[in-house]
């Protein structure tokens, strides 16, 4: 019995240390959008244009990661994951200047594809 005892103990501390360690969304997915993807004057066309600054790419960067925090309002869990997993590796990459990342980013940034399948009626 005691260790019974001794090994939920240790099991919900576990827990209680790994709610403390994960990050956690500080934006919405909404704030996101109105932040960086609403609009033909966007920051997600302005950087899919080519033209960000250094400062937009990182800002975009963070808003990407913003979405991978935060879990879809309908749909597939691990379905997100994958969206938003390979649109943020594309910012990173943009920001980054890596070559090819022009093409991952216009791959990545597919509204619809994750709007179908993620966004509420």
């Amino acid at each position: 019995m005691k260790h019974l005892v001794n090994t939920t103990l240790a099991a919900a501390i576990l827990a209680l240390v790994g709610c403390a360690t994960s990050p956690k969304a500080s934006k919405t997915i909404e704030q996101v959008m109105e932040e960086g993807f609403e609009g033909k004057q966007s920051l997600c066309a302005k950087v899919s244009k080519g033209e960000g600054s250094a400062k937009d790419l990182e800002t975009m960067v963070g808003l990407t990661y913003q979405l991978t925090l935060n879990t879809p309002p309908r749909g597939d869990l691990q379905s997100w994951t994958e969206k938003t997993t390979a649109l943020h590796a594309a910012a990173k990459a943009l920001a980054a200047g890596n070559p090819g990342a022009a093409d991952q980013w216009k791959s990545a940034v597919n509204c619809k594809a994750c709007h179908s399948v993620h966004k509420p009626n």
